[in-house]
């Protein structure tokens, strides 16, 4: 439900990222990627059908499901970490591991560390991370990759490195309609058998783990046939054009034994506990799965629509959408960042007027972290709340249903979950967001499960704990102005204007708006 914009705002973008290309010209000096670059060819794991990863995802299939996918959403932070980490220790042959961000925290040093301890047991480690909030790991990857039976890989690198990112960015714009194009799918696939998928990056707020802020997210564990075709997806990305060996971009500034090393003296060597409960448990004691087993289609972008070539085949948006419009009764919708644009409204309006209910959950303005894509979606809320769209935004204080995803640690709630229900049945989880990033810039991967019993739990999540903490948005009878009503309370609160953001915050993102076009939210 994506379209480009012709306003203002667009002219205005433009003419001040040409003021600021020119500008970065100057400063860079045309800085560039390295142009002869050595990859060497590499494929998903074909020998792991004996490891016990392998015969546990066997184990967890009855013999009559064989040709379906087995399933199991993952909606708790710290359990999907225990999970990843878990999955890392077991793993025999292999580890291919694809993020859009590992951040220099907590999670992300745990992360890395159970990484190079499965290199140092025999486990072929690739990972891939797309470029653009890797700097600071700049030569933690590069020492990490120093490891044996490690490969690093970053995609789409911007051509400075070094410096703060604005400064990166800054000085990247000569090659802004490339850098413009990120990675952002995410996945984790061991010994070929079990994969992770979902909206979760590595860094603490995706785990519930951080002070501040935590994200409420959703990903999938899938075993079966979708492993299969997930791992050919990150075949492509690992041996596309676009993703480049950390060695070629970053210098070594030490012996190979001097960065490991360096990398242990950061990573620590202190292991986390296994996991005494939950599926991470299972997974530990190697005990058969709880799993749902239906037919999963994979979408996914191809590494080429990050170089700005056109798509041989439909992108992971066009599939997304004619699944939604196949919609017989219901669709529901859940993005942190939604920015339907003008083709969206006319979608919308279309389901609306065949019958068809549809409903959207979102980022309030006090609990996003992305303003300006707020400030996209605000454009059309009235209109989508007139044409009959029921409209939900996540307040950022946690409701008392939220202990099933995690402590909060009395931080801000943040949604990032990127999930859609089609009739009660077709259930889609990803990393794609309803908006012109991920339609024509992103990367994306998402899965479409045809399962009854999976939707429905997605639906009950929705439902029952997620919308406790959402406002109800509807339009006023008195002047048709959009107010929203305050959850959890025990008599109706209404707001006139964005809960819980003050004055200045939202005169700020108007402005703000005013100089970035909608094909960049």
């Amino acid at each position: 439900m994506v379209a480009a914009s012709s306003s203002l705002r667009t002219a205005a973008a433009r003419g001040l990222a040409a003021w600021l290309l020119a500008t970065a010209a100057a400063l860079s000096g045309c800085a560039s990627l390295p142009a002869q670059v050595q990859r060497t060819h590499s494929e998903a794991m074909a020998d792991a059908t004996a490891t016990p990863l392998a015969q546990l995802a066997v184990q967890s299939t009855p013999d009559d499901k064989r040709h379906l996918s087995g399933l199991r959403l993952l909606p708790g932070g710290p359990e999907a970490l225990a999970t990843r980490i878990t999955l890392a220790r077991r793993a025999q042959k292999s580890l291919d591991v694809q993020y859009y961000v590992v951040a220099a925290d907590a999670s992300g040093r745990q992360f890395l560390r159970e990484l190079r301890d499965a290199a140092q047991r025999g486990v072929r480690v690739r990972l891939l991370i797309d470029d653009l909030h890797v700097t600071e790991l700049d030569d933690t990857l590069r020492a990490l990759a120093s490891h044996d039976n490690v490969q690093v890989r970053l995609f789409n690198p911007l051509p400075v490195r070094g410096g703060a990112l604005q400064t990166r960015l800054l000085l990247s714009l000569h090659q802004f309609e490339r850098v413009n194009r990120r990675m952002h799918n995410k996945l984790f696939v061991a010994d070929n058998a079990v994969a992770i998928t979902g909206g979760r990056n590595i860094a603490n707020e995706y785990f519930m783990r951080s002070e501040s802020a935590n994200f409420i997210d959703m990903d999938v564990l899938s075993v079966g046939p979708v492993v299969r075709g997930l791992s050919d997806v990150f075949d492509r990305y690992w041996n596309s054009e676009l993703a480049f060996p950390i060695e070629a971009l970053v210098p070594r500034s030490d012996t190979p034994e001097q960065a490991r090393e360096r990398f242990d003296a950061w990573a620590g060597d202190e292991p986390a506990p296994w996991p005494a409960h939950g599926l991470a448990a299972q997974l530990a004691a190697l005990q058969p799965l709880a799993l749902r087993h239906a037919p999963v289609t994979v979408f996914a972008d191809e590494p080429a629509k990050a170089s700005g070539r056109a798509a041989a085949q439909p992108t992971a948006m066009d599939s997304t959408l004619m699944m939604m419009r196949s919609a017989q009764s219901e669709v529901m919708i859940v993005s942190p960042y939604f920015v339907p644009g003008e083709g969206g409204l006319r979608l919308m309006q279309q389901a609306v007027d065949n019958g068809i209910h549809v409903a959207v959950m979102t980022n309030s303005l006090a609990a996003t972290d992305e303003p300006l894509a707020y400030g996209g979606y605000a454009r059309y809320r009235a209109p989508m709340l007139k044409m009959g769209v029921s409209l939900s935004e996540l307040s950022p204080q946690p409701s008392r249903r939220f202990d099933m995803i995690g402590d909060m640690r009395s931080s801000l709630g943040r949604l990032h979950a990127k999930v859609a229900v089609v009739d009660r049945r077709w259930l889609l989880v990803g990393s794609m967001n309803m908006d012109a990033r991920s339609s024509r810039s992103n990367t994306e991967a998402s899965l479409l499960i045809d399962d009854i019993g999976l939707a429905t739990e997605a639906l009950e999540l929705m439902q029952q704990h997620w919308s406790e903490s959402h406002y109800r948005l509807r339009i006023a009878t008195t002047d048709s102005r959009v107010e929203w009503i305050e959850p959890d309370a025990d008599e109706p609160v209404v707001y006139r204007v964005e809960p819980h953001v003050n004055w200045l915050s939202r005169l700020r993102l108007n402005v703000l708006s005013m100089f970035v076009a909608e094909d960049l939210l």
